[in-house]
């Protein structure tokens, strides 16, 4: 089977529930932009030293793929819960505990691990920002936004700790 298809030179996908919708829509803006931020997160796990940071990374990628998956379906089950959201928030809560407080603005880009999370991190906000406008006119699951939501955050806490150089 070849990687090229042909079916959408018309302009038109299929969504992973079979229906097939333009390329421009908001949907696939939204569910496109996460895949960006895959993209931006495959690039800091590459790049990260610390080996606890590069594994959170793969979990959120792996998180990802079914947001991807619920957005590019039409009234189907959702594959992102509110575990994940929990997850996300744990792991944060663990990540504060282990850092020092901030009270400064923090420029990112001490490491090339860091900097990498930093652009990971602005991604996750655009998608946000496209999920969030996707939802005017289409059903969005609310832990899909929550996550998103959370995931900037996560981006964050994960880069300081790869700029701190704290292995846990």
């Amino acid at each position: 089977m070849s990687v090229y298809t042909k079916t959408g030179d018309q302009g038109k996908t299929s969504l992973l529930s079979g229906q097939r919708v333009d390329k421009s829509s908001l949907r696939v803006e939204a569910y496109g932009t996460v895949d960006e931020v895959n993209s931006a997160l495959a690039m800091a796990r590459a790049f990260c030293e610390n080996e606890d940071v590069r594994e959170k990374i793969i979990k959120l990628q792996q998180m990802n793929m079914m947001l991807m998956a619920d957005l590019a379906s039409v009234d189907a089950a959702s594959y992102i819960t509110a575990e994940h959201v929990s997850w996300l928030e744990s792991s944060i809560d663990k990540l504060e505990e282990q850092l020092p407080p901030i009270n400064k603005f923090i420029v990112a880009g001490d490491t090339k691990g860091g900097a990498a999370l930093d652009m990971a991190r602005t991604t996750v906000r655009r998608a946000e920002r496209r999920v969030l406008e996707f939802a005017k006119i289409g059903k969005v699951d609310e832990n899909v936004r929550l996550v998103l939501n959370r995931q900037s955050d996560f981006c964050f806490m994960l880069m300081r700790l790869e700029e701190t150089n704290k292995i846990h």
